[in-house]
């Protein structure tokens, strides 16, 4: 596209695609975190999909754009939360004096796997998946800020307000 009809990001197609997919990318990234203890997965696995949405949606649209929907300051709350549910669950396995992260939902040993399946498991899996996914978008979202030039011989980097 030719001027400036539109602020940051890329083309309309590539923000049109990236406009029906990012709910389905998302779902499908929940659905890895959730069943992750069933089937291949997990909050690592579900966590980089889940960065990857937003980080498609930061490229297509553009950081401002992308910001009103997940800022940094929202991203770095939500891991510490997601942090902060793990130690929790870590904690909670104590009770009663047993070890850190002792699984004191204990599921029925015959039971068929199922979403309720993994005792402290699913709950572990939900706290990697935020923690991972909002690492991830803000170790993309600092690292978009900078750039560097090689020319010349010389090599500059510069942070999003200033040059060098």
């Amino acid at each position: 596209m030719s001027g400036g009809t539109h602020q940051g990001g890329m083309s309309l197609i590539v923000r049109t695609v990236t406009r029906w997919l990012k709910a389905f990318i998302l779902l499908f990234g929940i659905y890895v975190v959730l069943y992750g203890h069933v089937s291949p997965g997990g909050g690592f696995a579900g966590g980089v999909v889940i960065a990857c949405a937003y980080i498609l949606l930061t490229l297509a649209e553009g950081r401002e754009r992308t910001a009103r929907l997940l800022s940094e300051r929202l991203a770095a709350v939500l891991a510490v939360a997601g942090l902060l549910f793990f130690l929790g669950v870590g904690l909670a396995g104590m009770v009663g004096g047993r070890a850190f992260l002792d699984n004191f939902l204990v599921g029925d040993s015959g039971a068929e796997p199922a979403l309720a399946s993994g005792g402290i498991i699913e709950l572990c899996e939900i706290a990697i998946g935020i923690i991972v996914s909002m690492s991830l978008f803000l170790a993309f979202a600092v690292l978009s800020r900078f750039r560097v030039s090689l020319g010349d011989g010389d090599e500059t980097a510069t942070g999003e307000g200033g040059a060098s």
